[in-house]
């Protein structure tokens, strides 16, 4: 378990996260806020604790690997990767506008693993690097973040399948579980719970905690470290558009800006740490 200034370090971490996501999606005029903000504490925790990563070495064979499989999340994602030095902070500034910083990640940006545009893709291809560390006898670890409304595609329970079937336990999917996709509850569409009694009957090891409880992310992802013999899920009950009380759980912010007020009023949020 973490120590107690380790956890208020992270938890000031993702709230500067979730002001930078913000920031990026409004001066972009578009973009994904809602996941970004329910995402923010796990990336955090992954980032700045968890993974083992070099910037200034994006290629280096023993890195831990991420995969962002909901790609639409970039807000957060670029965010994390200015902030540690995959790339200079300035160049935020051209957040979805012709160049490296797309609406989606691209590989061509350092520290990109694969084009995660399309929704369902990135756990299968997370259990093939899963399976390459083991032919090649590295003890990296690969993380996948999915959205709980990605489940509905039926190529991760393809990989879920398979992934159980070899025994990747290098491999940590991890749900941002925040119950909202696009336009609708995931639950009106389909749902998918139990997520983690689904995927337990799927041969997976599954961990649930609270998303925003900083101590109970940190403690997850150690003890998914120490599973062998079968992959491991954190499902992460989170809150769309946490800390911005009107984008929480509400399917309108999957997907748009603020206007100048919102973007006044979720900055003020924010930065009491609402």
């Amino acid at each position: 378990m973490a120590d107690a200034a380790t956890i208020a370090k992270l938890k000031e971490k993702a709230r500067q996260l979730r002001i930078e996501s913000v920031k990026l999606v409004y001066q972009a005029g578009s973009g994904h806020p809602g996941g970004s903000l329910s995402a923010a504490d796990i990336m955090a925790a992954l980032f700045y604790h968890a993974m083992r990563y070099d910037p200034k070495r994006p290629d280096w064979p023993d890195r831990d690997r991420f995969i962002l499989s909901k790609g639409h999340c970039t807000p957060l994602l670029y965010s994390v990767f200015a902030d540690v030095g995959y790339f200079p902070r300035e160049e935020l500034k051209t957040y979805r506008r012709l160049g490296r910083l797309t609406g989606h990640p691209n590989p061509k940006l350092p520290g990109v693993e694969i084009a995660t545009g399309s929704l369902g893709q990135g756990l299968s291809v997370g259990h093939g690097m899963a399976l390459a560390g083991k032919l090649d006898k590295k003890d990296y670890y690969v993380y996948v973040l999915l959205g709980d409304g990605e489940l509905n595609e039926g190529q991760v329970w393809e990989a879920a399948m398979s992934a159980a079937q070899y025994k990747s336990d290098h491999l940590i999917a991890i749900i941002d579980n925040n119950k909202v996709a696009q336009d609708n509850m995931t639950a009106n569409l389909k749902n998918v719970e139990p997520v983690d009694k689904k995927f337990e009957a799927f041969g997976w090891h599954a961990i649930r905690i609270d998303g925003h409880n900083m101590a109970a992310v940190i403690d997850a992802l150690a003890a998914a470290k120490n599973v062998r013999g079968k992959p491991v899920v954190i499902v992460a009950d989170t809150i769309k558009g946490k800390g911005v009380s009107y984008m929480e759980g509400k399917p309108d912010w999957h997907g748009k800006a603020p206007n100048d007020e919102q973007f006044k009023k979720a900055l003020e949020e924010l930065e009491r740490g609402l």
